[in-house]
């Protein structure tokens, strides 16, 4: 039954407008205004991901969203430069940079949140 469907995501945020400027702006993201009042994040190669407004909203533990970029480092220094502020991790084996870049087993990354506290990254593919 659901195997052929073309399936979506979506997350909540607490304002709109803010999420509007951060997405569009500060991550030069494509996104459209929906009639049902949600922005539609229009990424390549994938379904728009749907980004609503929630009074209740509660920021997301996890990462919702990873982007793929040739260079991390690269990408952080972009976005610091746009005001993006990157997570600093300092457990016993999970510690990031002073850039926020994690460097450990696994791939290069390296998480910030959305002005709703959702959290994302960006994340090297080599």
């Amino acid at each position: 039954m659901l195997r052929n469907s073309k399936s979506f995501s979506s997350f909540s945020v607490d304002d709109l407008d803010r999420a509007r400027t951060f997405y569009g702006g500060i991550l030069g993201l494509e996104l459209t205004d929906d009639p049902m009042g949600i922005l539609e994040l229009h990424v390549t190669g994938s379904t728009p991901i749907v980004i609503y407004p929630k009074s209740n909203h509660e920021p997301a533990t996890f990462t919702i969203l990873n982007f793929p970029v040739p260079n991390v480092e690269e990408a952080v220094d972009v976005l610091i430069k746009k005001g993006v502020q990157f997570e600093h991790y300092n457990e016993a084996d999970f510690k990031t940079d002073e850039k926020g870049i994690f460097r450990g087993e696994g791939p290069v990354i390296a998480w910030f949140k959305d002005p709703a506290g959702n959290i994302l990254s960006i994340i090297e593919n080599n």
